[in-house]
């Protein structure tokens, strides 16, 4: 794979698939740090002289109204306050106004398109990479940078079309988030522990079978756990958790086959009748497995972060693993998010920017998008 740490950019008109893909509040960006992590790479790029254009996605297009709603105008205007450059924001991603002002770019200039994604609105071509929409992207720059490691586990047309068309690299955050992760793909410190909370069983399972085999431990918390338990017949009352009975069999199936391995938690903050936060003897039991790990994965929380009144095991979590001997890797997401709230952002070995893409690479060791670059 080309790293753009090795490659030569010097006066040329790059294409940059950035992820700014940031979480939204009535219109204000709630977590910039998706933006912040996107810098490095920019300002290198403006400091080698080029002509700077920018593609991302934000959220889901599927109707004019969320294109109103997802525009990038509001990212343009922080990543103009952050670079302390100026950042043009063109309203359109595709066609001839796009084309003539790449044609018209000085040296450092850097713009910033439209969500990539209105080009679902017809045909979805950029979630089905369409060739002709690759193709057109590829003509407005003389190399495409990708680094977007959220957006990753996609072949898009602007993750990985553009590379079919013009010589390509990733860029300094992909190549971060490879040599990051690279410790939980060759584990070599032990104990390796995983903790593993959110909301759907269903869509962190595939990854708790892959960890399940390399890990010592796998400590289990949020509507994750909930699952679990209504499988081994708990009544887990209104909590969230799977109805879904062959996936409800799988569990329980991995319970029996690993009940060394697995361990669920133990007491609960319950509101409304429904599991919404660990107790106090289950976070216990995290820190006695904790506090002897080598290496230590976090994807998830146990609780629901957001609210005072059930973060209190997710924050002495954090606590918990910050206070460790182990070498603590964030697995994105959600799990970032809680750091930052709780001010532990600067306190672990590596945090990924991923969510998605993070899960995909920990469990299969390649990335979709990354396959095009060569």
């Amino acid at each position: 794979m080309q790293f753009l740490s090795k490659t030569n950019v010097r006066n040329k008109r790059v294409i940059v698939r950035c992820d700014f893909n940031v979480p939204m509040e009535y219109g204000n960006i709630t977590d910039d740090s998706r933006i912040v992590k996107s810098l490095e790479t920019i300002k290198y790029l403006i400091e080698n002289n080029c002509k700077i254009i920018l593609l991302s996605h934000l959220g889901r297009i599927k109707t004019e109204e969320d294109r109103k709603d997802n525009s990038l105008r509001i990212v343009a205007k922080r990543l103009n306050e952050l670079l302390d450059h100026k950042v043009t924001f063109l309203s359109e991603c595709y066609g001839s106004k796009v084309k003539e002002y790449a044609d018209s770019m000085e040296p450092k200039d850097v713009v910033l398109l439209e969500n990539t994604r209105i080009m679902d609105l017809q045909d979805k071509l950029e979630s089905n990479n369409d060739d002709e929409l690759a193709k057109f992207w590829a003509s407005l720059a003389d190399m495409f940078i990708m680094d977007a490691f959220g957006s990753a586990h996609r072949a898009h047309a602007s993750t990985a079309g553009i590379a079919k068309y013009i010589p390509a690299c990733v860029g300094f955050l992909v190549e971060k988030e490879l040599k990051g992760l690279n410790p939980l793909l060759n584990v070599k410190e032990r104990p390796f522990v995983v903790f593993m909370g959110g909301a759907k069983v269903e869509d962190k399972l595939p990854i708790i079978k892959k960890l399940i085999v390399k890990c010592d431990y796998i400590l289990v918390g949020g509507g994750i756990a909930n699952s679990f338990l209504k499988a081994m017949g708990e009544d887990v009352k209104n909590s969230l958790a799977t109805s879904d009975e062959e996936l409800l069999q799988e569990l329980r199936d991995l319970l029996k086959q690993y009940k060394q391995k697995i361990l669920l938690p133990i007491d609960f903050n319950y509101v409304n009748n429904a599991i919404m936060d660990v107790g106090e003897d289950t976070i216990k039991m995290y820190k006695h497995y904790i506090s002897y790990s080598k290496l230590l994965f976090i994807n998830g929380t146990p609780g629901k972060f957001e609210d005072d009144e059930t973060s209190k095991g997710t924050r002495k979590l954090f606590e918990i693993c910050k206070n460790s001997d182990s070498k603590v890797i964030l697995g994105g997401g959600d799990t970032v998010s809680a750091a930052k709230k709780f001010g532990y952002e600067n306190d672990f070995m590596f945090q990924s920017s991923g969510g998605g893409a993070t899960l995909e690479y920990i469990a299969n060791g390649k990335l979709e998008a990354l396959e095009w670059i060569k």
